[in-house]
């Protein structure tokens, strides 16, 4: 049977991340190795909105952007800085949010069934760590409340994670 999504009412995503916040505050172990606390960070989000088709990580190294930990459809695995979403937001060391990939020039598609993205860059005392991408198959997925709080979080990951001693 069909289901008309467009009259279920939209879940309020402020409150959710407010207890995001709060979780993920008390999930980050700071003497936990990196790679745990950037799992759990990225599952913790990735369950807490339906609209998420694909969240993962992508660390810089040499010029490059190379497939961290991720949950979603396999994914593309070396991207150049300043290519694509990912690289565009690596490069300018901003947050980009995009309402229709594919209206964005250079875009990168991994999963041709992605519509948007929000991808923000992970910095650690002036150091580009890389960057976290989340997709969508949902057009303008992603807004100004995703963008506020998923920068909090970033904080708070780069607060609680030491990334000087964690390859790529």
């Amino acid at each position: 049977m069909f289901t008309d999504n467009s009259k279920i009412p939209a879940i309020p995503e402020e409150p959710v991340y407010e207890n995001l916040l709060t979780d993920v505050n008390s999930l980050l172990e700071e003497d936990a190795p990196a790679l745990s606390n950037l799992s759990n960070f990225i599952s913790l989000i990735n369950h807490a909105f339906p609209k998420i088709s694909w969240i993962g990580y992508y660390f810089a190294k040499d010029g490059f952007l190379y497939l961290g930990p991720f949950q979603g459809k396999v994914a593309c695995t070396k991207i150049k800085i300043g290519n694509g979403v990912c690289g565009t937001s690596a490069q300018q060391r901003k947050t980009v949010v995009v309402e229709d990939v594919h209206k964005f020039p250079g875009h990168i598609a991994c999963d041709s069934g992605s519509n948007s993205e929000i991808v923000l860059p992970i910095v650690q005392n002036s150091e580009l760590i890389g960057v976290l991408d989340l997709d969508s198959y949902q057009y303008s997925a992603f807004n100004e409340t995703d963008k506020k709080y998923l920068e909090k979080l970033i904080k708070l990951l780069v607060d609680k994670v030491d990334f000087k001693n964690f390859i790529v």
